[in-house]
């Protein structure tokens, strides 16, 4: 029988669609898709880099006309990533959208030193070692996040 992660598979969500999807997913785990949590989730997904939670609150803030905490996104986007709606780059204490809300993987940033982009990979086979070696040590990994800094193909290539 084959491996259920094999035979897994998703399509990345963007715009509209990648909305609606998050909203489905957030629902179905209990909670309320509020106007401002649809504000922040909107503005996220327009991010093309990992975006910090003061970046969102100021784009937020000029859509709705009124200052947005900085604070309240924060909280915003920790519901997100529990909700496995957003993701938290952690070396740049930053987020990026999950693309496919509701299918739950761990990951693997690739982090750009030069320009800033986080590339997301579902690499399950990776961490699953990460997994296996926390646990010979009585270690359970709730959900591992690997980042690997260096330079994406575009900026290697300037140098």
């Amino acid at each position: 029988m084959a491996d259920a992660a094999a035979l897994h598979r998703h399509h990345d969500d963007r715009g509209d669609s990648l909305t609606a999807a998050a909203r489905t997913t957030l629902e179905e785990k209990g909670e309320q898709w509020t106007p401002m949590r649809a504000s922040v989730f909107e503005v996220l997904a327009r991010f093309e880099k990992p975006a910090s939670a003061y970046d969102i609150a100021e784009a937020v803030s000029q859509e709705v006309g009124r200052r947005v905490a900085a604070n309240s996104v924060y909280r915003i986007l920790d519901l997100f990533v529990a909700a496995d709606l957003a993701r938290r780059v952690e070396s740049a204490n930053a987020y990026v959208a999950n693309t496919h809300p509701g299918c739950l993987h761990d990951c693997i940033f690739l982090v750009c030193d030069r320009c800033g982009e986080a590339r997301h990979l579902d690499a399950d086979e990776v961490t699953s070692m990460v997994r296996a070696v926390a646990g010979e040590r009585g270690f359970v990994a709730r959900q591992p996040i690997v980042e690997v800094r260096g330079l994406c193909a575009d900026c290697a290539a300037a140098d």
